[in-house]
């Protein structure tokens, strides 16, 4: 267990480093007006957005049993940890939202420019409040298209971000589980592609760096606990002896 936490700490470190030092730098969001770089982190986030997180997340699950190669018995267990450590996450997010109910910077925006109050427009029904959106950017030619009608689809609250969790369990997933069987690429993928979801969440107007902060450590506990549960119930995740030699083999060559 403690080798694990240690594993997967460090992969946590690496992840709270953008978020917290946007936090320390005092960095407030701005709508922009680069619309092309926007539209590249508007696909990044997309990954994580429904039905492409759905996509995302089985092809992770399958590339993670192919890279485990248990048996079929154990590898059917393994996918219902990971699937269990995604939903119990996904889960924790939607309680903690309702309760601390925090607004999005998008939302803040709003007030300030078109006079929308922040409690205003969170007593509104979540469908009200897409339509309230589009009615007052209707024609803001500084807001592009794409991001107006991603505001219109996420109107929840902020604190923590989903979109982090669901990205940064993934990389930590790929941390606690692969790195035994030595697939530093897949790792170091998975780690690029939760920052560049995190990053995505702050220049979108989505999320505050406390949200991305709060989510990675959420995210840290619940896959320390299925990694360690993946450990005791599939067995160890140290490679088997031909699959080690090819690791050594593997090594050598790069």
């Amino acid at each position: 267990m403690l080798s694990i936490a240690r594993r997967t700490a460090a992969g946590a470190a690496l992840l709270l480093i953008m978020p917290l030092a946007v936090w320390i730098s005092g960095w407030q969001w701005q709508p922009e007006h680069q619309v092309w770089w926007l539209k590249t982190l508007f696909w990044i986030t997309e990954t994580v957005t429904q039905p492409w997180g759905v996509i995302t997340h089985v092809i992770l699950c399958g590339w993670f049993l192919w890279c485990l190669r248990f048996r079929l018995r154990v590898a059917i267990m393994l996918f219902v940890i990971l699937g269990g450590a995604i939903i119990v996450g996904q889960g924790v997010k939607s309680w903690v939202k309702e309760r601390v109910q925090e607004p999005r910077p998008f939302v803040v925006w709003l007030e300030k420019t078109h006079h929308i109050p922040v409690d205003e427009f969170y007593t509104l029904k979540r469908t009200e409040r897409g339509h309230l959106v589009k009615e007052q950017l209707t024609g803001q030619q500084n807001i592009p298209v794409f991001l107006r009608q991603h505001w219109q689809k996420e109107t929840g609250f902020a604190f923590p971000s989903g979109h982090t969790m669901f990205a940064a369990s993934w990389a930590l997933l790929a941390v606690g589980l692969l790195w035994p069987r030595r697939r530093t690429f897949t790792i170091v993928f998975l780690l690029i592609w939760a920052i560049g979801v995190m990053g995505s969440r702050l220049l979108l107007g989505m999320h505050w760096p406390r949200d991305l902060v709060v989510a990675t450590l959420i995210s840290w506990l619940l896959v320390t606990l299925a990694t360690w549960l993946a450990q005791r119930i599939c067995g160890p995740l140290t490679p088997l002896r031909e699959e080690a030699q090819e690791i050594a083999e593997r090594e050598q060559e790069s």
